[in-house]
């Protein structure tokens, strides 16, 4: 299964969220948006924190799993791991086959 999701952060930019979703586990995860981030690595860090992580995790447990696997000297412009995670959980449940 294949979804899609957006989030526009309140006073930020827009996080988007395409993942692929096999036996209940998110098999592949890409962020994209407007947003901007420091260091470029960050993006990578983020997909690779969320590959694997079930289909059924909370949105809390997303935003965790980004926040920690952010560098410590990451810098995200107008996200938020919060927002990463709004914007998966969006692609999760409007996933289709």
């Amino acid at each position: 299964m294949n979804g899609h999701g957006e989030y526009k952060m309140p006073g930020g930019k827009l996080v988007v969220a395409d993942v692929a979703i096999a036996a209940d586990l998110l098999v592949r995860v890409a962020i994209s948006g407007d947003f901007f981030l420091e260091p470029d690595e960050a993006l990578d860090a983020m997909n690779r924190a969320l590959f694997g992580m079930p289909s059924a995790a909370a949105p809390e447990v997303l935003a965790a799993a980004v926040a920690a696997a952010l560098p410590v000297d990451a810098r995200l412009f107008g996200i938020s791991a919060d927002a990463v995670a709004v914007a998966v959980r969006r692609a999760i449940d409007g996933a289709v086959a």
